[in-house]
């Protein structure tokens, strides 16, 4: 049997898996790297895993970050699952033994290195099964940082990280913009209206000038104050996808992501021409397992 942990920064899930990579039990805890101020990591794994079996244990996420409890480097694309097999750091803790993930880093153009942790093993995990060698993957991690990753041949060629998510935020609550926001229920016309802005050939200056569009068509009364988040969604969400969808020749997205923020992006990539692929729930363990049974983890799994 196996012990998979997917453990970030607000969420801490624990699965027990069989040899054959099936979820016997999974159990979720409130017990995030951001939750446990005092470090005390193996006493919330020991509280959340008791009752279950001394079997290996392979964990992934900000687990494995500074923050975390065993920080691990990361691991140079292009990477799958046998190389973050090779690249476990192995840690000893109540008994158990722990194989820690390694995050993902790439150089994008100019130098500039980009990283992912945890996404890496719900890529694995959602990696298409019976393809040729050569089929070109792409797939869309929505969320605070959206991460897109392009895989070829089972590995992770290459990825672009997006801050969409914390961009909005800021310019709701810290900017001139949010003055002019309310809350009310989502408005797909005002969203589709901030997705075709962000795709349209003839605004001069960029995304900086089309988000202050946000204020001015509230101000001529072209936007409502409830239609304004959304509209500022759709240009925010509109420059990521097509960003994202100019990574590979593939116009077929695989989205993992929670339903409500999968289902946004969903709208963006299909109004884009993208055919769309949603992972199923609990990926992240199928990445694990995979990643486990590469390394030789368990004796049942092989």
């Amino acid at each position: 049997m196996l012990i998979a942990l997917d453990w970030g920064l607000t969420r801490f899930r624990a699965y027990l898996m069989d040899g054959a990579g099936a979820i016997v039990e999974r159990r979720e805890a409130e017990a995030g790297v951001l939750a446990l101020a005092g470090g005390d990591f193996a006493a919330a794994l020991d509280d959340t895993l008791d009752g279950w079996p001394a079997a290996p244990v392979v964990a992934a996420g900000m687990i494995t970050s500074r923050q975390g409890w065993v920080e691990t480097p990361y691991l140079e694309c292009p990477a799958g699952a046998g190389e973050l097999a090779r690249a476990l750091t192995r840690h000893e803790a109540g008994g158990r033994t722990i194989h820690f993930v390694p995050g993902l880093t790439v150089r994008a153009a100019g130098g500039v290195p980009d990283v992912m942790r945890g996404e890496e093993v719900q890529i694995v995990g959602a990696l298409p099964a019976g393809e040729g060698d050569d089929t070109e993957a792409l797939f869309l991690l929505p969320g605070t940082h959206s991460k897109w990753a392009r895989a070829e041949a089972g590995r992770v060629r290459g990825f672009a990280s997006f801050m969409t998510g914390e961009i909005f935020a800021v310019l709701r609550d810290h900017s001139i913009l949010g003055r002019m926001m309310t809350e009310g229920a989502t408005d797909g016309d005002a969203f589709a209206r901030g997705l075709d802005d962000a795709w349209r050939e003839d605004r001069a200056g960029g995304l900086l000038h089309r988000v202050f569009g946000t204020r001015s068509l509230a101000l001529f009364d072209e936007l409502t104050e409830a239609q304004t988040a959304d509209y500022l969604s759709g240009l925010l969400i509109g420059t990521e996808v097509a960003d994202g969808l100019a990574m590979a020749a593939t116009r077929t997205v695989t989205i993992v992501g929670t339903p409500a923020l999968a289902a946004r992006y969903e709208t963006a990539l299909r109004r884009r021409g993208a055919a769309v692929r949603l992972a199923a729930d609990d990926i992240a363990a199928t990445g694990l397992f995979a990643i486990a049974r590469a390394g030789g983890l368990s004796a049942a799994a092989s």
